[in-house]
């Protein structure tokens, strides 16, 4: 269902396409099925698309502060692991949240919500 907002008088017309928020939402999954790319394919979804689909640029924020912070995250865990082994239970608790808030906010997603997502740094405002 596609529905078709106008931003201003003198700009494009946006569509309303929660099917694609929700795709992108989903898309960070992609490193469960092939290593990488949950940072990228958001990335190039929300750059195309952030001018043509309503809220978009919203939602792809989120994703991309989301997976940056992960980054931060991960690379903190990373000395941590020599300290009594703090490090592995950080990537286990990163590893849990990576997959389960893509799911949750892709469900809010749909239902037209602007979801947010937990320990999100706000690199890209």
């Amino acid at each position: 269902m596609a529905t078709y907002w106008c931003q201003s008088k003198n700009t494009s017309i946006m569509r309303e396409d929660n099917q694609l928020i929700v795709m992108t939402h989903l898309s960070q999954l992609i490193t469960l099925l092939v290593g990488f790319g949950s940072l990228l394919l958001p990335l190039i979804l929300w750059l195309t698309q952030k001018e043509r689909v309503y809220q978009m640029d919203q939602h792809g924020k989120n994703i991309i502060n989301f997976q940056l912070s992960l980054i931060v995250y991960c690379l903190i865990c990373i000395p941590l692991i020599l300290w009594f082994g703090l490090g592995l239970l950080g990537f286990i608790i990163l590893g849990i949240i990576s997959v389960v808030f893509p799911i949750v906010n892709a469900v809010k997603a749909s239902k037209g919500e602007i979801p947010k997502y937990p320990l999100s740094l706000n690199f890209i405002g």
